[in-house]
């Protein structure tokens, strides 16, 4: 039997992250939080199975710069990102490079645990 994927929550707003871990908690979800997407690269390992849930507009590296990096090693996971900022030019790059969805701040949460869902079902 494999692992549950994981959820990992990437945000550097810390009451979205814990809103959003302790939503994807009450739905019986894994789930990981990091405050920068350095943090998230210096704690995963690539054997990990899951989907990120991604602030695009973060300080040091953006959300982009993350999905950039992990596309550049090889390393596929479906992508959520959630934005205050909709009609950023950001969110065309980020859905051009394959991001699985893009959901605007505030976001209904079952939008949230849905896309998640179809997230680890992609990944099977």
């Amino acid at each position: 039997m494999s692992p549950q994927p994981i959820v990992f929550i990437v945000d550097d707003d810390k009451a979205v992250r814990d809103a959003v871990h302790l939503l994807c908690e009450a739905h019986g979800l894994q789930v990981e939080s990091y405050a920068s997407a350095q943090a998230f690269l210096d704690s995963y390992a690539p054997d990990r199975e899951g989907c990120l849930v991604l602030d695009i507009c973060m300080p040091k590296m953006d959300g982009l710069e993350l999905q950039a990096h992990l596309a550049a090693h090889q390393i596929e996971l479906p992508i959520i990102f959630i934005t205050a900022y909709s009609s950023n030019d950001k969110v065309k790059l980020a859905r051009n490079a394959g991001a699985l969805d893009i959901l605007e701040k505030p976001f209904q949460p079952d939008v949230l645990i849905d896309r998640i869902r179809t997230a680890f079902k992609s990944t099977k």
